[in-house]
């Protein structure tokens, strides 16, 4: 069988994290059948799955998520009842915070005033398990990009992860779910339909606390009718916006608010497990908005819950959302402005099989136009950090560096600016200050990879034969070791898709 150098370069960067370093092979591998090399991972039984020993689920996790709140409720009320207690503050973000030492300057020298009051003594808070739950889902994350043979599948998961994102700056609910949201809502249906997806994501505690479900109150619910908090269109718009129509896909201000009327009712049980199992999906019928509802045209009468349901199953099959669905899909994977033959084919693809994710993934490999574009995109800054671990054949045993490397990047892990997700296109990589900093993180990196890797041979892992000669030139004539590195790290294989 012929070798396919640029067809690997394709496989494992387009639709992968790029080749792993050591003894793999990958870009060997990938030549030979660079198609079937992706497609092997589709046929994986449970491919996308991410179940290890220490994750735990969303209900067990939101237990004990609201133990850990009730703890440090208790204990600062107890700090105040005794004035020279101080809390001792164990937020994530003091979590990760390094202790500052403190400014010298000039001649100055530290002394001890004998008569100085003492600081009152620091009442410990309990060990923040909100922030311990974030970083093991973080790096069991990690690592499965970083070992995976390709990593298509594990690109479809951050794909759909960020079409239906959260934030888990949110704040502890949002943080605590994030990992068991991407692990229960997103990866069992990678391969699976997306109207699946939809009910499952919209469902979850994490998209509902994200989007402030939980405080939506039908103005003629029970609740509503007591006074309580009003009508919340927030979850409403972002589905139709953003997980499904798209904008432009038809649907009116009206249709917003009769699916948030549609939704209400739609939370998650608190600690005291009053409507359901504390931290599980739960629907508060007292909150839920009362008879009929009017839909893009179809009238959705009150079922409780499963006229949610229905109104999603709706929304999955609606032909705006195959258009929206097949663009988004394409302009990652292929190109910012993907041919239009490719679009056509992948919306038929969504609309025929009524949305089956593995076929419109099979679809997208199968056409000529997702090989035969070049590789202008720019990988993300999270598949960039995966891409260089990947190379370097480094298994992460905490996610501290990555965690430093995408903050710095401007893609914080689980953490987008706004419910649209990160965003995909070059326009926002692919800027001058965004290069620089590559530039100084691929220095970092270079500076502490062993002196037995050769820059040239690590191209090779890269790119094999599909290599630039401008690129063997650069690497070859840097002055240093550690230069060739980062010029290796900054070249068009390694930074292109």
């Amino acid at each position: 069988m012929a070798r396919d150098p640029q067809g690997a370069l394709i496989a494992l960067n387009r639709f992968g994290f790029g080749a792993r370093g050591g003894a793999s092979g990958d870009i060997v591998n990938a030549a030979s059948d660079p198609r079937g090399f992706v497609k092997a991972e589709l046929a994986r039984p449970n491919a996308a799955l991410l179940e290890l020993p220490g994750l735990q689920s969303t209900t067990e996790l939101g237990q004990a998520m609201f133990a850990y709140q009730l703890e440090v409720k208790m204990a600062r009320e107890a700090a105040l009842k005794t004035p020279a207690l101080v809390p001792v503050e164990a937020s994530p973000a003091a979590m990760d915070r390094k202790p500052e030492a403190p400014a010298m300057t000039g001649n100055a020298t530290m002394t001890v005033q004998p008569d100085a009051a003492k600081p009152p003594p620091a009442v410990a808070l309990p060990p923040n398990v909100v922030q311990k739950n974030y970083r093991a889902e973080a790096l069991a994350r990690i690592q499965r990009a970083t070992i995976a043979e390709g990593g298509f599948v594990e690109r479809l998961v951050v794909f759909w992860s960020n079409h239906f994102c959260i934030s888990a700056s949110k704040g502890d609910p949002a943080r605590m779910w994030a990992g068991s949201f991407e692990r229960e809502a997103i990866r069992p249906y990678v391969l699976g339909k997306f109207a699946d997806m939809l009910k499952a994501v919209e469902q979850h505690p994490a998209m509902l606390f994200f989007l402030d479900n939980q405080q939506s109150i039908g103005p003629n619910s029970k609740a509503g009718e007591k006074g309580k908090r009003g009508l919340n269109e927030n979850l409403a718009r972002e589905i139709m916006e953003l997980h499904t129509l798209g904008v432009g896909g038809g649907y009116t201000q009206q249709d917003v608010t009769s699916l948030a009327r549609i939704i209400t009712g739609w939370t998650f049980a608190g600690r005291e497990g009053k409507i359901g199992t504390p931290g599980s999906f739960a629907f508060n019928a007292n909150a839920h908005e009362p008879g009929p509802q009017q839909l893009l045209g179809k009238t959705y009468d009150d079922s409780g819950v499963a006229q949610g349901e229905a109104a999603l199953a709706d929304l999955a099959r609606q032909p705006s959302t195959a258009t929206f669905i097949a663009r988004k899909f394409a302009q990652h994977f292929v190109a910012d402005a993907p041919p239009p033959a490719l679009l056509a084919r992948l919306e038929g693809v969504f609309k025929k099989t009524d949305g089956d994710l593995k076929t419109l993934a099979l679809a997208l490999l199968d056409s000529n136009e997702a090989w035969q574009m070049p590789m202008t995109k720019l990988r993300t800054p999270y598949e960039y950090l995966i891409s260089t671990g990947r190379l370097l054949a480094r298994i992460p045993e905490d996610p501290g560096r990555y965690f430093a490397g995408l903050q710095t990047l401007g893609q914080p892990l689980w953490t987008p600016p706004g419910p649209n997700g990160f965003p995909d296109g070059n326009a926002a990589w692919a800027v001058p200050e965004g290069m620089k900093l590559r530039l100084d993180l691929a220095a970092q990196v270079s500076s502490r990879i062993p002196d037995s890797m050769d820059p040239r041979e690590m191209l090779d892992v890269v790119a094999g034969e599909a290599a630039s000669s401008e690129t063997r030139q650069t690497i070859a004539r840097a002055e240093t070791r550690q230069q060739a590195l980062t010029l290796l790290l900054m070249s068009p294989e390694f930074q292109r898709r």
